[in-house]
């Protein structure tokens, strides 16, 4: 008859103290990426005489920056005569073109291209940041075996994803622009 024996996990020697370092580290996290000037994504500090702000956009870069500004302390006004600062997205354009063919001069590859144009003014019309133009470049592999329906959604999956992109780079640009960062 064979005897079996019982196996034992060795516990090395302050390893009780483990959570408790965790702890201390994970309390500590906040702190030094406060003390460094870390900021969440889209966070942006507007002076207080110009808040509310007003987002006039009827796209997608629009919808992108009042998703990223709701939480903040900066607040959204419904209307222009409300507002301290009115951000406008003057313009927003897609565009592709062909940069790879196959043998037959079917598309293989496109580069996607969105393109943002926008400034702020205070609630009284003074021009806080002068008009700027973003362009945002992807590419775009087409596979031929794949439905049309699929590569169009594909590609507007990527412009939504340009567009936030866009929409975190405006926010970059006003916080710079305002000198708050």
């Amino acid at each position: 008859m064979k005897r079996s024996t019982a196996l034992r996990a060795r516990v090395p020697r302050g390893a009780g103290h483990a959570p408790s370092v965790a702890l201390v580290l994970l309390l500590f996290l906040p702190l030094a990426l406060g003390g460094c000037g870390f900021q969440l994504r889209g966070g942006v500090d507007i002076p207080p005489d110009l808040t509310p702000l007003y987002i006039q956009s009827g796209g997608l870069v629009g919808e992108a920056i009042e998703a990223r500004l709701q939480g903040s302390e900066v607040g959204i006004s419904p209307t222009p005569a409300d507002a301290g600062m009115i951000l406008r997205v003057l313009s927003e354009n897609r565009s592709s073109r062909v940069v790879a063919v196959d043998r037959e001069g079917k598309a293989l590859a496109f580069e996607l291209s969105f393109r943002v144009r926008f400034d702020a003014q205070a609630g009284d019309g003074r021009q806080l940041l002068a008009p700027q133009t973003l362009t945002l470049d992807r590419t775009f592999d087409d596979n031929p075996n794949v439905a049309v329906l699929g590569k169009e959604l594909e590609s507007d999956i990527i412009y939504r994803d340009m567009a936030n992109d866009a929409a975190d780079q405006v926010l970059l640009r006003l916080r710079a622009g305002l000198g708050s960062g």
